[in-house]
Order: C-alpha cells, then sequence, then structure tokens
C-alpha cells in the first residue's frame, strides 16, 4: 500500500505581485487570495488574478471553489459554479483565476482571501447502459423534499 502524500507545486508570480501571500490551509480546503486589487461594476464579469501557477500531482486535480464569505462581503458569484484546475493546466504563465459576476458594484482588495480549494483524487469508473433502475425507489421531484 502506497502511502505517500501528493504534493502539489505553487509558483508564487512575485516578480508581478511582491506582496502577494501565500495559500493557507483551514481544514479540507485551501484558502487563496487576489494577487492584485479588482474593481467590478454590477453585471459585469471578470477574472481576479489569484497570482499563482500551479502542477497538480498525476492522478489529482484541484476543485476551486468561493470561501462562503465571498458573496456576503463583495456580492460576486463564480460563473463556473466551481474551477477544473487540471494536470494539463501547469505551466509557469498558466496563472490561476477565478471567474466571477458581479451582483453589485465592488471593490476586492489585493490580499483578499477570496476562494478555496482542495486536491481531489481521480477515480475511475465504468459507464453501464441499462434500460431501467427498477432496484430503486423514485423520489417523486427535484430536491431533497421530494418536490419541486
Amino acid at each position: 500500500m502506497n502511502n505517500t502524500i501528493p504534493e502539489l507545486k505553487i509558483r508564487y508570480h512575485r516578480e508581478m505581485f511582491p506582496d502577494i501571500k501565500e495559500c493557507e490551509s483551514h481544514g479540507n480546503f485551501v484558502d487563496l487570495y487576489t494577487a492584485e486589487q479588482t474593481i467590478l461594476n454590477a453585471g459585469e464579469s471578470g477574472l481576479i488574478n489569484l497570482g499563482i501557477s500551479v502542477q497538480c500531482p498525476e492522478g489529482y486535480w484541484m476543485q476551486l471553489v468561493p470561501r462562503s464569505s465571498t458573496y456576503k462581503n463583495f456580492k460576486i458569484i463564480q460563473t463556473n459554479s466551481f474551477g477544473v484546475i487540471d494536470t494539463s493546466y501547469c505551466g509557469d504563465n498558466d496563472i490561476v483565476k477565478l471567474p466571477v459576476y458581479a451582483l453589485k458594484d465592488t471593490v476586492i482588495p489585493a490580499n483578499t482571501r477570496i476562494c478555496q480549494f482542495r486536491l481531489v483524487k481521480d477515480e475511475p469508473f465504468n459507464i453501464v447502459s441499462v434500460d431501467s433502475l427498477s432496484d430503486n425507489t423514485d423520489r417523486g421531484g427535484f430536491g431533497s423534499s421530494g418536490t419541486e
């Protein structure tokens, strides 16, 4: 059994952002900071520069999501629900950015904890086509309550 802990390589682009804060681990997710100030008007989309490039370990990918306070503090939402950084996005100039949409005018200062990530292990699976899922009970609707 292999108990080797995977290593995520992170390049901080200090040549562009000399004061960039390094990411911090809090539980299962790691916080990331804005590399520069971002100004967005209501209804505007933008990319928040995180000032890092990464190389995910083989067999893993990075899941990028906003922090729970991001909407409350800045009234922005991530446009693609969550981001996927896979092993092919690993060059020195492949800078990680958070795609967002502003619901109100906002200013996000440099070095603000804005999003978080975790590494997710690739798990192989097979797709099986069936005529029925008859072994399961229908819930009767969309959502946990069984209604729409």
